[in-house]
């Protein structure tokens, strides 16, 4: 089992900006990808950033250059800083975490961010 808490999420003006983090416990072994996901109102959820145990990143084409994933590993935390907000950013931010075994993925609670204009 793995579980993955957020925080950081809240309201700020559109230029600002905010970072999330994800503290996962208990089976940290078996995680080897960690990501933020994204779901806005009426929309399907949305890859925006991941991180490999290796430390690879790879982010949504709308994030590119104003998003940033990363991960300390003494901690157990995943962080997304995010600058430059855009009212279109608002969302409800998961994080999720690809593990090698059943049941191969969990996700947070999501924690709720919102761009005013």
């Amino acid at each position: 089992q793995v579980q993955l808490v957020e925080s950081g999420g809240g309201l700020v003006q559109a230029g600002g900006s905010l970072r999330l983090s994800c503290a996962a416990s208990g089976s940290i072994s078996v995680i080897n990808v960690m990501g933020w996901y994204r779901q806005a109102p009426g929309k399907q959820r949305e890859l925006v950033a991941v991180i490999t145990s290796g430390g690879s990143t790879d982010y949504a084409d709308s994030v590119k250059g104003r998003f940033t994933i990363s991960r300390d590993n003494a901690k157990n935390t995943v962080y997304l800083q995010m600058n430059s907000l855009k009212p279109e950013d608002t969302a409800v931010f998961y994080c999720n975490a690809v593990v090698a075994v059943v049941p191969y993925e969990y996700w947070g609670q999501g924690t709720q961010v919102t761009v005013s204009s």
